[in-house]
């Protein structure tokens, strides 16, 4: 198989190749810059991101870096105490990863780049401008500038990870939909003790919402991060205005010296076609959403799970050309009718709005879910519509997201859904063991296990593909009475609910991978 072309490596373009790499695809990746970015970008990581951090093999390298916290606070600007908070212990049951987590993105790049360097050390290629490339029956030829002259690559597909004034859209001509609002963010991180000389019990995520002034507060490793909106047609603060703004919040302190500055404007702009051929869109370059809410780099991440699994699929033979181009019907509709609205909502909810807040209900579990973005829907039948808000109760429906539940093995030992569904469709039949089901015996890229709150008896011959499901637990959130097949997708996303019947898994297979 030709290479996969990656085109940029910013954070989307570093989790995609790891992706790749992940499914054994081969891939090429290229990045314009000599080094990797440097700048003051995102730096809340939800906890969907570090579910798909752990599935390509990166989750412990970024933790160790990263500060983590289960408290998403709001504090009220008059008496500076906290008002509102979205806490994470109650997805204990949903993830292994029941937090979020600080970590700056130009200390991110450098963990997901080594990674990839140390398992294909000859796929990271910088210094490449790509100035064309022309699409083929089989393939995409990419030419690049590079400082030895130029180079062109031959390759199966081609990814543009290349940002919001990507190079690829531009030279497919694909317009871009939505606005980019006369509204400037400042994001400043300081050094300032506010936890021994200077104590302040902020949560580590804070929100202080006001509609004359606000702002947000992050805690990263090696810095306080503040971001809050400039007033229109003014310029930039000084580093002596801005230590004067951020003690007006958080009130004197001692010492306080301005590290790194970005200022950026707010969009909402989508590009209208995703797919072009053999030429896919993922990140800023298919979507520019301002990162309210963490929802810029984290959405992008959305992309990663989604096509790398698709290309193995197609590329092993397993299924159709067709199954890619569910990658951008499922993740585009996401991105106008989920990620803007939210970012919109986000931002009117920081300037004080109550009424009618996107994101925001009276469930505590259902706004952690929502703002971890483990309550994502996908449509994944064109029957389900897709959503970034959780709401209802836990029992699960097409298009969600399978909880990475903690059930038992053969061998009594802990056994984590997701890690089953690595690299496999995963057909969970919810019965009674004890009646002895059929069922079928694993086949590349399916795998096959009951669940059952009894555990399988001995001579059952199904002792080594059940599932024991300490007081139904699991079953209960299926909600859908015994003798049911739940069918995952290889990014945990659930493709059916159904009636145990003869041969139900292979027809459903057969519809999804035609």
């Amino acid at each position: 198989m030709k290479p996969i072309i990656v085109v940029g490596a910013g954070p989307v373009g570093l989790v995609t190749a790891l992706g790749l790499d992940f499914y054994e695809l081969p891939f090429e990746l290229f990045e314009d810059d000599d080094v990797l970015s440097s700048d003051t970008k995102a730096g809340t990581i939800l906890t969907r991101s570090l579910e798909a951090f752990r599935r390509y093999g990166v989750a412990d390298g970024v933790l160790e870096r990263a500060l983590r916290l289960d408290e998403i606070g709001e504090i009220e600007r008059a008496t500076n105490k906290s008002l509102l908070s979205v806490q994470t212990d109650s997805l204990m049951e949903e993830t292994r990863y029941p937090f979020l987590i600080n970590l700056p993105q130009h200390h991110l790049e450098p963990v997901l780049a080594d990674a990839l360097r140390e398992r294909q050390p000859r796929a990271v290629h910088l210094r490449h401008r790509l100035t064309r490339f022309e699409q083929t029956d089989d393939g995409v030829i990419a030419h690049f500038d590079t400082p030895e002259g130029p180079f062109a690559v031959e390759g199966s597909y081609l990814l543009a990870c290349d940002g919001g004034r990507s190079t690829v859209r531009g030279l497919l001509d694909i317009p871009v939909e939505g606005v980019s609002l006369d509204v400037r963010m400042m994001l400043v991180d300081l050094d300032v003790d506010l936890d021994v000389k200077n104590p302040r019990d902020y949560p580590y995520l804070a929100y202080f919402a006001d509609p004359r002034e606000w702002m947000i507060l992050v805690r990263q490793p090696h810095c306080w991060r503040f971001l809050f909106p400039l007033p229109p047609g003014e310029d930039a603060p000084t580093p002596e205005q801005l230590r004067d703004k951020a003690r007006h919040f958080v009130g004197d302190v001692d010492r306080m010296e301005v590290l790194n500055t970005v200022v950026y404007r707010v969009h909402h702009r989508i590009a209208s076609q995703w797919q072009q051929g053999r030429v896919f869109l993922m990140g800023d370059a298919a979507h520019l959403i301002t990162p309210m809410w963490a929802l810029g780099l984290n959405t992008g991440v959305l992309d990663a799970l989604s096509l790398p699994w698709r290309l193995a699929w197609v590329s092993r033979g397993w299924a159709g050309p067709a199954l890619l181009a569910g990658y951008a019907r499922e993740q585009r509709p996401l991105s106008v009718h989920g990620t803007a609205e939210m970012a919109e909502a986000a931002r009117a909810f920081m300037e004080g709005e109550r009424s009618g807040r996107t994101g925001m209900t009276d469930d505590a579990w259902n706004n952690a879910m929502t703002r971890t973005l483990l309550g994502v829907r996908l449509d994944v039948d064109g029957a389900s519509p897709c959503s970034l808000v959780r709401t209802g109760g836990v029992q699960l429906r097409v298009g969600d997201r399978l909880p990475d539940a903690l059930l038992h093995g053969p061998d009594g030992r802990p056994v984590r859904l997701h890690d089953l569904v690595d690299d496999h469709f995963l057909a969970l039949y919810l019965t009674d063991v004890r009646r002895r089901p059929s069922i079928p015996a694993a086949t590349p890229g399916v795998r096959h296990f009951v669940v059952s709150r009894w555990d399988a008896p001995l001579d059952s011959g199904l002792r080594d593909r059940t599932l024991f499901d300490v007081g139904g637990r699991f079953a209960g959130r299926a909600a859908a009475g015994d003798n049911v097949v739940i069918l995952v997708r290889p990014d945990d996303h659930i493709a059916a609910i159904v009636p145990m019947q003869p041969d139900i898994v292979a027809k459903l297979l057969s519809r999804i991978l035609a």
